[in-house]
């Protein structure tokens, strides 16, 4: 069995005056280009603290540096933001 691969949440994606919870930018620590980046897409991440679970998809990259876009199912906490997310099949 492989070594799980973490993330850690950067920030949510946001724009001139909006912020979407549901969307963040993710930053995996193998990932250096947008080209290993743009291999994730459709790939599973799950975002885990205590009882709670939060399944994201990544939709894309965003920028030249290997950091991706992942929507989730519901709203990101505020405390989620700089924890690791765990990517699955």
């Amino acid at each position: 069995m492989s070594n799980p691969v973490y993330g850690t949440i950067l920030n949510y994606r946001i724009g001139t005056g909006t912020q979407n919870p549901k969307e963040c930018l993710i930053k995996f620590a193998h990932v250096k280009s947008a080209s290993l980046a743009g291999q994730l897409i459709n790939r599973k991440v799950v975002w885990k603290q205590g009882y709670r679970k939060l399944v994201g998809k990544i939709a894309g990259v965003h920028g030249k540096k290997g950091v991706v876009k992942v929507k989730f199912q519901k709203g990101v906490p505020g405390q989620a933001l700089g924890t690791t997310v765990e990517l699955v099949d």
